[in-house]
């Protein structure tokens, strides 16, 4: 079966403003983004380090994984590899070696809605890697797939060049022509948190963060 490829160019923002997200938490990202739903479900694989970067998307039928062999193909610097596998539990969507091609196409790290495998590899490694479950299954390789098209992840919508950050709470998403407000708001948010804290080390807190 084909796998369909919309586009294999996806406009990506300033370098500078995606990196701008790196050092914000994606709780505080998800409160300004109105605390609506955003992608749930799924759990970091990886040692640690932060997921900045944009989407590029896959949707696959789930269990096969020819899709995101193709998107590997075409991804670069600054891709985030983000797979609707219909959150299938059941058969491995990717493993090392796909971890492996993925860091040397230099993409950010893999979002996936479903399952991988050779967990061990993504756990002693800095390659940021969010999955629904681990299973020893491997997957089918016979499509059919998508690839630059709008998939949902974890009951998120998510559409190629959408900014995608993900950390120890879990993954958010957001279009990029609404990331330079956000990232203000969101920016001016971790001051105010800050400042609590400090109050309570300080012995002066007042009672106020309930009224945030």
């Amino acid at each position: 079966m084909t796998v369909t490829i919309a586009t294999t160019l996806v406009p990506k923002p300033p370098a500078s403003l995606i990196e701008g997200f790196r050092s914000t938490p994606t709780s505080v990202i998800s409160d300004n983004l109105g605390r609506l739903p955003e992608s749930v479900g799924l759990r970091p694989f990886h040692r640690g380090g932060k997921l900045v970067g944009t989407a590029f998307t896959v949707r696959t039928r789930p269990g096969d994984n020819l899709a995101v062999h193709r998107a590997l193909e075409l991804v670069g610097p600054g891709d985030v590899i983000v797979v609707d596998g219909g959150g299938d539990e059941t058969r491995a969507l990717v493993g090392e070696i796909m971890k492996n091609i993925a860091q040397w196409r230099k993409a950010e790290g893999y979002v996936i809605d479903g399952a991988i495998r050779d967990v061990a590899a993504f756990a002693t490694s800095d390659f940021p890697c969010f999955a629904r479950a681990v299973i020893h299954r491997g997957p089918y390789k016979n499509g059919p797939g998508e690839i630059n098209v709008p998939v949902s992840v974890g009951g998120c919508v998510i559409s190629p060049g959408d900014i995608v950050v993900g950390d120890e709470d879990g993954v958010v998403s957001f279009p990029a022509a609404t990331a330079t407000s956000l990232l203000e708001a969101v920016q001016a948010q971790v001051l105010r948190e800050e400042e609590t804290l400090k109050a309570f080390r300080e012995g002066r807190y007042q009672g106020s963060y309930g009224n945030s």
